[in-house]
């Protein structure tokens, strides 16, 4: 197997870093570009203002650096002769791992010790069943959260693929007819920005789950 997902991920992180860099320091009036980033940074600080508060707002760095990394990886897959390198799960994996471990520091760091009591369910006798089958969902999220999003890209990345070569080798069958082309690119694009979203989502959602204080 060979190492093309790393090259292309280093690829996505510095388009990201560097659109980043061009968006350049605050002003009274805005460039398009710096307006288009900032409302990307509104949209990132809402996601976690409405699913943790304010505290969610230190959050917002990782959020839109996973968002950014995502998205990007997503459209290299678009561009003739490259991959995307989340249609590999060896890109998507350490992603979701880093996720994981970091919300339940973030779950320790707020609760200590006392993080673990959301583990052990509402019914004390069945703590010890509640805690097995918390662990095992919590074991779940990064494999269905990587998983995801290597599916649907690669899914895509091939569908693509294949009308392409048919439209080479055939170029006057229905399938690959321009119409069918531009359908199928646009059902692509809309995909990236779901998966990218959903990744995001989801992040969010976990991070939450772990910081959040019961009410009693």
């Amino acid at each position: 197997m060979g190492y093309e997902h790393v090259v292309y991920g280093l690829i996505a992180s510095a388009v990201a870093i560097l659109l980043i860099l061009l968006g350049g320091k605050p002003s009274l009036k805005p460039t398009k570009y710096q307006a288009l980033l900032e409302l990307y940074l509104h949209f990132v600080r809402n996601m976690l203002y409405e699913n943790i508060g304010e505290k969610g707002y230190k959050y917002v760095p990782l959020i839109a650096s996973i968002g950014l990394f995502v998205f990007f990886g997503n459209i290299l897959g678009m561009i003739p002769g490259l991959e995307a390198p989340t249609a590999n799960i060896n890109t998507n994996l350490p992603l979701a791992l880093l996720v994981f471990f970091y919300y339940h520091f973030e779950g320790f760091r707020e609760h200590g010790i006392g993080y673990l009591k959301r583990f052990m369910g509402p019914i004390p006798l069945m703590a010890p069943f509640f805690f097995i089958i918390e662990i095992i969902s919590h074991l779940a999220r990064p494999i269905t959260l990587s998983l995801r999003l290597f599916a649907n890209m690669k899914a895509g990345e091939l569908l693509l693929l294949t009308l392409v070569g048919l439209s080479i080798k055939n170029p006057f069958t229905l399938v690959a007819s321009p119409v069918v082309l531009i359908f199928v690119i646009a059902i692509k694009f809309l995909a990236i920005f779901i998966q990218t979203y959903v990744f995001m989502f989801l992040s969010v959602v976990y991070l939450a789950g772990a910081v959040a204080h019961e009410e009693h």
